[in-house]
């Protein structure tokens, strides 16, 4: 390597390691996340609950037992995907906030295995590809938008997260409906259902999709030639453009392997998790519902990294189960509401050094997003005028 490319790598990933109080990303997260616990036991005590014995019920929760540790590993297994597409963006230098309507999508892409007789575990491959490649093409649009007409990534995305959750709850009502079943679609085949790891919990062989998703993310983006000029885009684009990278072409890879991973997750929830392996219908969707906007605050606690974000899954898989239990242990349980601000409280804390790291995107994307509300204040200024 020439001293000149040297110095533009050298300037191209200066801060990338870089944490708000200097020492390593996984020392600063367990502080931060020490922090976050001392934060919610003292909500808890101004509130007349008794912070030990509901961390206690927590942790146990969480990760008492093998049912416990199933248990938070299962809501980990999409957590790691939808965050790998909020983060696979972050990187590029984008907002990629569409997690929600592309792990929809691919959901609903899976299903389609119900209605093709494959045996194990071709149901399987051809389940995931679909749900990948639905989840690609539907981010190809607000990635087309961004790159092509300069259109706001966080808006088109948000915009097609609705759109996302319409269309499927249509599809689920009047296309995919289960004749026998109205309330949801019909259920994945037995030949395309990921098995159950241990016996009698949620937890299927579907996690090792997410993980391995995680692991080739980890390789493309750290060990080759495309990741570096990914990272490099998004850490400095005018001097990954001035080394002869091509910023347009890793921003609409980003979008590419984001929507891959978050229709992934779609089918990790559809093929692997029991019982009912379907859509439910109705607004809410449950199963689907927030668990795009879930991966994004599990890819801040993470810190952006492939192999952080696993264990941040883990954590918050953990959070999720150990909570229900915070709810029903002992003489004076913690009431949901509580239990929610003390998990939000946990989870806030430990992302805190990860978006003061990004506050620059932050920073740059406000601006854009004020620029673009003042151009069409400007545009309708007449119109108003003249009724």
């Amino acid at each position: 390597m020439s001293a000149e490319k040297k110095t533009l790598e050298s300037r191209l990933l200066r801060g990338a390691h870089k944490t708000l109080t200097g020492l390593s990303p996984a020392i600063e997260s367990i502080l931060a996340a020490i922090v976050g616990l001392l934060i919610g036991a003292i909500l808890m005590y101004i509130w007349g609950y008794d912070p030990w014995r509901a961390y206690i019920a927590l942790f146990k929760g969480a990760y008492g037992g093998g049912y416990e540790w199933a248990s938070s590993l299962a809501r980990a297994t999409p957590l790691i995907l939808t965050a790998m597409t909020f983060s696979i963006c972050l990187r590029s230098g984008m907002f990629n906030i569409g997690a929600e309507g592309q792990l929809m999508i691919g959901a609903t892409a899976s299903i389609l295995v119900a209605y093709m007789a494959l045996p194990t575990p071709l149901g399987q491959i051809v389940g995931l590809i679909l749900a990948g490649t639905a989840g690609a093409l539907w981010s190809l649009v607000p990635a087309a938008l961004r790159l092509m007409r300069g259109v706001s990534e966080v808006i088109s995305t948000i915009m097609f997260n609705w759109i996302g959750r319409w269309f499927v709850l249509w599809l689920t009502i009047f296309i995919l409906r289960d004749p026998a079943r109205a309330e949801k679609t019909v259920s994945i085949p037995v030949a395309a259902r990921f098995p159950v790891m241990v016996r009698g919990t949620d937890l299927s062989y579907s996690i090792f999709v997410s993980i391995a998703f995680a692991l080739v993310l980890y390789f493309i983006l750290w060990h080759t030639t495309v990741g570096y000029e990914v990272r490099a885009a998004g850490l400095n684009p005018t001097a990954a453009r001035y080394g002869g990278i091509r910023n347009k072409r890793t921003m609409f890879l980003s979008f590419i392997l984001g929507g891959i991973a978050a229709g992934l997750a779609g089918a990790t929830i559809t093929m692997g998790l029991p019982p009912t392996y379907a859509i439910f219908g109705g607004a809410l969707m449950p199963q689907l519902t927030n668990v795009g906007f879930d991966g994004m605050a599990v890819a801040m606690v993470g810190r952006n990294h492939p192999i952080g974000i696993i264990f941040a899954a883990v954590f918050f898989g953990g959070l999720n189960a150990g909570g229900r239990v915070m709810q029903f242990y002992g003489s004076n349980p913690v009431p949901l509401e509580i239990v929610r601000v003390v998990m939000g409280a946990i989870v806030l804390a430990m992302a805190i050094p990860e978006l003061i790291r990004i506050i620059p995107a932050v920073k740059k994307q406000g601006t854009e997003l004020f620029g673009l509300f003042k151009r069409l204040r400007k545009k309708n200024a007449p119109k108003e005028e003249e009724a």
